[in-house]
């Protein structure tokens, strides 16, 4: 006997309150979803002033009020059905364009599927009209009606959802606790705060105000602030301007200095056409604009705001709409490469403050000495100053010249009378100071000493400022490095007798496998038998160098490049590499003029304020905050 065949299912249609629960289950997961509904609706209103209270994570209640247009009587019926919408206007054929997008909301479902899962009370007045409510139990309907506008404007709507989720409570199961709740309600305003400066700002959790941001002046001072209210004064303080503008796509913002950085990206936020929106390709785009400054481990800081046409960007991805889809992604991406490239280039030496900041933080003050106690010289190793030495031009005078110089007793000192020879911790320049109105000409100042042959100790016109020598040269070199292969090469000095480079026969035909990459990075290098390289010639901007070493280091970086990766795919990370063997070492001396064009050339090269690690190259300490140090100021 034949199997029957299986019978055959019957299509029905799902009932309306169904449908919209489903509707909630993709827009309203939790209620921070809620809240970035309903509060995109109260700005595309026209909303000034939005006011945010929540209670118990906002699965209890979930207030918004604005003083938006408004929404008469019969439009707050209209409201609370599936697919009505006032931000969708049809064309003269009756057509409807979803590639044109300019409101934050559009489908019509976020407020009917709120609705169907809580019990829901919306008060509203427009203008010329006079308030009235509706209800809504679990999707069931109850209004309009004429109702008390009790808001602060003439015009506006006010949002009660209460007991969020009590018709689905299977839905209950799966929400995070109270805090975590409350948490992603307010990085949801947060966000959206941050887009819409112009709009000031509250949000309550259980009669606490958790802040209030005030309405913000127009342009990039307005945005600034109110970054700086939510990112931290920190950032205000150590941002710089990105703008730029390419085939229609506009990018706006403000990203940090590199010295400014996280352990996490989570302070790295996009804004599409003023739409917050969580794309992966932000965290790309900052991780290439950084990769010179940073340590693989560290973030840095930034709000960026891409404005183009909305046909070239679907903003209808995600039923929440915190994803979107450029036409054009690579166009995008690398604008904002760019742009942030750009941008941290124009900073220039600047390091960020928060530096000085963890500097003065780190400081704790000695006890005081025991009366009857005095400073005493040094047992061994002091040195007394002559008479004043003739003035010292600050001329620039390449750091590697004179390396016989290493071993020189510090000019303009002798060894205290009857104290051993010995290398002292810290070497002083002689010589006048520059008037305090040149010292205002140099940034970085003037050195005046180096301690433990690693620091630099310059005076500035309201400070002083100190260098690590090493990390501040790699950088330079690192730079100096870049500009010559964008110019067509790295610079080659030729070595009289080559150096001679023993490995083994693995590492030297890993190095030699690259010889040609290698030329155009100024390290001209042959084969010099089985197991060795010879190299015959440097980069002319290392000067003496350490080639042997170098060598040996590349022969360790390539074993872990993966098989046909070239120089070029690496190409930051060689040259930092090669920067950093040939830099000024720690424990080097350095006389005045050397110091003194070290801290010339950091101001002239981009970038100098952070080694190629992101470490800072320098710390600069106000007059105001040793003062403090030392009591004599509150």
């Amino acid at each position: 006997m034949a199997d029957s065949a299986p019978p055959r299912p019957t299509i029905r249609k799902l009932p309306a309150d169904v449908v919209n629960r489903i509707a909630a289950g993709e827009v309203v997961e939790r209620p921070a979803a809620a809240v970035k509904e309903l509060v995109e609706n109260a700005l595309d209103a026209g909303a000034r002033n939005v006011a945010i209270a929540i209670e118990e994570g906002g699965l209890k209640r979930i207030t918004i009020e604005d003083d938006g247009c408004g929404l008469s009587a019969e439009d707050l019926l209209i409201a609370l059905e599936r697919h009505a919408t006032s931000k969708l206007v049809p064309d003269t054929d009756g057509r409807v364009d979803l590639l044109n997008i300019y409101t934050m909301g559009f489908r019509g479902e976020a407020l009917p599927s709120i609705a169907s899962v809580s019990r829901m009370r919306i008060v509203s007045r427009a203008t010329g009209e006079e308030a009235a409510e509706i209800f809504s139990e679990a999707g069931r309907l109850d209004g309009p009606r004429p109702a008390a506008y009790t808001g602060r404007s003439a015009t506006g709507t006010r949002i009660d959802v209460n007991d969020l989720f009590h018709a689905t409570p299977a839905r209950l199961k799966f929400m995070r606790g109270e805090r975590a709740e409350a948490m992603a309600v307010t990085d949801v305003v947060k966000r959206l705060a941050m887009a819409n400066p112009e709009v000031a700002f509250s949000l309550e959790s259980n009669g606490r105000s958790l802040f209030r941001y005030a309405a913000e002046g127009p342009g990039d001072a307005g945005r600034l602030k109110r970054l700086g209210a939510i990112m931290g004064r920190e950032f205000s303080e150590n941002a710089v301007a990105v703008d730029a503008t390419r085939e229609g796509v506009r990018l706006s913002g403000f990203a940090g200095l590199p010295t400014l950085n996280r352990g996490n990206a989570q302070l790295q936020f996009l804004f599409v056409n003023g739409r917050p929106v969580k794309d992966r390709m932000l965290t790309g785009v900052v991780r290439a604009a950084y990769q010179d400054f940073l340590a693989r481990d560290r973030h840095p800081m930034v709000a960026l705001f891409v404005d183009l046409d909305p046909e070239g960007v679907d903003v209808n991805v995600h039923p929440a709409k915190t994803e979107v889809r450029f036409r054009d992604a690579g166009g995008v991406r690398g604008l904002m490469v760019s742009a942030l490239r750009h941008a941290l280039a124009a900073a220039g030496h600047r390091a960020s403050t928060t530096v000085a900041g963890y500097t003065l933080g780190k400081v704790r003050a000695e006890p005081a000495p025991q009366a009857g106690f005095l400073w005493q010289a040094p047992q061994s190793g002091g040195y007394v100053q002559r008479p004043a030495m003739p003035p010292q031009a600050y001329a620039p005078r390449h750091v590697e010249e004179d390396a016989a110089e290493e071993e020189y007793t510090p000019r303009g000192y002798v060894p205290e009378p009857g104290a051993p020879e010995a290398a002292p911790m810290a070497r002083v320049e002689t010589g006048p100071m520059p008037a305090p109105g040149t010292l205002a000409e140099y940034p970085l100042g003037a050195a005046r000493a180096q301690v433990h042959e690693t620091y630099v100790i310059a005076q500035t016109a309201d400070g002083i400022v100190i260098v690590d020598q090493h990390a501040a040269h790699e950088r330079l070199v690192y730079e100096a490095m870049k500009r010559q292969m964008a110019e067509g090469g790295v610079r080659r000095q030729a070595l009289l007798i080559p150096d001679i480079v023993e490995l083994s026969e693995d590492e030297a035909h890993r190095v030699c496998a690259r010889a040609e990459e290698l030329a155009a990075l100024g390290l001209e290098i042959e084969p010099f038998g089985p197991g060795a390289i010879a190299v015959r010639a440097t980069p002319a901007l290392f000067g003496e160098m350490d080639a042997a070493g170098l060598i040996r280091d590349l022969a360790d970086d390539f074993a872990e490049y993966e098989a046909g990766l070239t120089l070029s795919e690496r190409f930051e990370e060689v040259m930092g590499n090669m920067a950093c063997r040939s830099s000024i070492r720690a424990g080097r001396r350095l006389n005045g003029d050397e110091m003194n064009a070290l801290l010339r050339q950091m101001e002239a090269t981009p970038h100098s304020g952070q080694c190629n690690h992101g470490r800072p190259t320098y710390v600069e300490l106000k007059l105001a905050d040793i003062e403090r140090l030392f009591g004599r100021r509150g």
